[in-house]
């Protein structure tokens, strides 16, 4: 079994509509290991703003949308890591999250979760997920500052495991899950979905 690597993109990577649906197809076929990683100076901006600016009818539908994708990263039945390239902001740093393992960039880019600065509200869903992945002090430092960590803060406060040189992060990525392919898709699959139910059903309730 390999490490399926899904490139999330080389532009903001925002979670737009067809965005969401090729992910989902990916994930389909995801049978090993998953590392995400994005082409550019962003691993992920988040949410299409946007588009939902223009279909605003349809916001309900479009954050259950993406946070069935958070809920379905969170329990995928194998080993996941996102290999942060540079900037994780939003719902980008919560697919982030969702993962069970975070590599950065060392000298650029900046995890962050702006949503104290643009006044939107996180869902229930969306902090029960960041809160089931940090401890209390770490959830209060990122959720209600809007502080950008660099790479070296972020792994200080635990918003990511380790960081990497430019050029290094796919790879160290990589061979920390590597060592980690083979195990029972039923018994992960169990596993996570017993650790984070309360993440997951709060965020399909909407």
């Amino acid at each position: 079994m390999t490490v399926s690597v899904l490139d999330l993109g080389d532009d903001e990577n925002r979670f737009s509509p067809d965005w969401l649906q090729r992910v989902h197809s990916f994930l389909d076929g995801v049978e090993g290991a998953l590392l995400t990683t994005g082409g550019g100076k962003f691993y992920s901006n988040g949410l299409d703003l946007e588009w939902l600016t223009a279909h605003s009818d349809r916001a309900s539908e479009y954050v259950a949308q993406v946070q069935e994708l958070f809920a379905r990263v969170l329990t995928l039945p194998v080993p996941t890591i996102a290999a942060i390239n540079g900037h994780a902001f939003g719902a980008g740093a919560m697919l982030a999250m969702a993962h069970d393992f975070r590599v950065m960039r060392a000298d650029r880019g900046y995890f962050c979760f702006p949503e104290a600065d643009i006044n939107i509200p996180f869902t229930p869903g969306m902090a029960a997920l960041i809160q089931g992945k940090l401890t209390p002090a770490a959830a209060v430092a990122s959720m209600t500052t809007a502080r950008r960590f660099g790479g070296p803060e972020a792994a200080e406060i635990g918003l990511v495991d380790e960081t990497a040189a430019e050029g290094e992060v796919v790879k160290v990525a990589r061979t920390r899950v590597e060592g980690l392919v083979g195990k029972d898709r039923g018994t992960l699959g169990a596993i996570k979905t017993t650790m984070f139910a309360p993440a997951v059903a709060a965020l399909r309730a909407g």
